[in-house]
């Protein structure tokens, strides 16, 4: 796949057939037109063209007060396209001045002009340029004059998926990772750094990592216990437990915190950078009056976490 952030660098695409939008997740849906994109590429001796934006534009458009929490990282995107087999991603800056492009202005200058489109892709309610005012109706009278065509992907296709990234960011914040992980088609994923905690862990016999979202609007699911697996920046991958919550959690002095302990795992952490995919919630977070009370929990968690995985205890 080749990424493209800009016009002037970007070599010609030969026969474009493309979509656009913001792709937060590339979930089903997203995927079920990635997919349309890649077989009439294929179909039309063609190439497959993903034309978003960054930053996400309600960052642009409402700087203040944008409420926005991400699903995927603007790199975790661009690895799942690339799974996809998508062959060209346009990243262009989304500015102020860009969101005062009305949509036929848009269609004519980027799509037609600047890469001379072959066949635009788009769901039958899809919506684009300034005020949103581009449409499907609205791309069909511009191939009347333009010189490419419209592929609808019609509304029983969409609908029957029944899935959103807002639906995926409730089933998140609710805990429903599973729900979350079934729409999205793969495991939510958190990348972290390892930073110094207060080593609480070590104390009771669970070290634990202490990590650093790399994104500050990353989405961050809600309060519990997961059974996860974390790919180490030497690709080693270990299952492990995973706690978002308020730490420390037998104290009043809380403040959100996410917490993984390695199974069967030896070794120093500090200041590496992992991936963690949560595959299951294993309970809600809980309060405890002591730190063994504590102990005791997580002891029932690894259990449960260890029967998950089909893993015996050392």
């Amino acid at each position: 796949m080749k990424i493209h952030f800009d016009f002037d660098h970007i070599s010609a695409i030969k026969n474009p057939i493309l979509t656009i939008g913001t792709f937060d997740g590339v979930h089903l849906g997203h995927q079920k037109i990635i997919n349309r994109l890649n077989l009439e590429a294929k179909e039309q001796n063609g190439e497959s063209v993903l034309f978003t934006f960054d930053p996400h534009p309600r960052i642009v458009l409402n700087p203040n007060d944008h409420g926005l929490l991400l699903l995927q990282t603007q790199e975790e995107k661009i690895e799942k396209l690339r799974r996809m087999g998508l062959q060209h991603l346009i990243v262009y800056p989304f500015t102020k001045a860009f969101s005062e492009t009305n949509a036929s202005d848009f269609v004519r200058q980027f799509l037609v002009e600047k890469l001379n489109v072959h066949t635009i892709v788009v769901g039958y309610d899809h919506q684009f340029g300034k005020n949103r005012e581009g449409s499907l109706e609205h791309l069909r009278k511009l191939a009347e004059t333009f010189p490419f065509k419209v592929i609808e992907i019609p509304a029983h296709e969409i609908d029957e998926i029944n899935v959103s990234s807002t639906k995926i960011r409730t089933a998140l914040l609710n805990g429903d990772i599973e729900t979350a992980n079934c729409y999205l088609n793969e495991a939510y994923e958190l990348n972290a750094e390892i930073v110094k905690g207060r080593q609480l862990g070590r104390t009771i016999g669970f070290p634990t990592a202490n990590l650093s979202i790399l994104d500050p609007i990353k989405l961050i699911p809600g309060f519990g216990v997961y059974a996860v697996e974390v790919r180490l920046s030497d690709s080693r991958i270990f299952r492990g437990m995973l706690n978002i919550g308020l730490k420390p959690s037998v104290t009043d002095d809380a403040k959100l915190s996410l917490e993984v302990h390695l199974l069967d795992f030896d070794g120093d952490l500090y200041g590496m950078k992992i991936a963690v995919s949560l595959l299951k919630r294993i309970r809600d977070e809980h309060r405890f009056n002591s730190l063994e009370e504590l102990k005791q929990q997580i002891m029932l968690d690894e259990e449960s976490i260890r029967a998950f995985f089909n893993l015996v205890s050392p």
